[in-house]
């Protein structure tokens, strides 16, 4: 289960990090740029949105395109893969929708 060889250690996990998912959604209409992500994700600094992209792009599930342009510009869209994503994400969003009230109570009744 744990083995360094078990290919669930290639699962990209981190789609459940706060800021994946999110750049995820943004990606689902079409193409954007950096600065329009940054808009609807108004929380990311630059640098955890820089990380957060790169890390999508290299598991496959954005590509980034820069053209050759004055000033540059640069797109990231969600690839087939990426796409994929979305059926998880919803069924982690139905649970939560089942069962917040269960999980705020467990929270709050913790002693740590």
């Amino acid at each position: 289960m744990f083995a360094p060889e078990c290919p669930s250690n290639l699962t990209p996990f981190r789609i459940g990090d706060k800021w994946a998912g999110l750049v995820v959604l943004c990606l689902e209409e079409g193409p954007r740029r950096f600065t329009e992500l940054r808009v609807p994700l108004r929380g990311v600094t630059s640098k955890v949105l820089t990380e957060t992209l790169r890390a999508l792009e290299r598991d496959g599930m954005i590509t980034r395109t820069a053209y050759d342009e004055t000033p540059p510009r640069v797109e990231y869209e969600l690839t087939p893969l990426g796409r994929t994503l979305f059926a998880p994400m919803e069924a982690c969003r139905e649970w939560a929708a089942k069962h917040l009230s269960e999980l705020v109570a467990a929270r709050e009744a913790y002693p740590g």
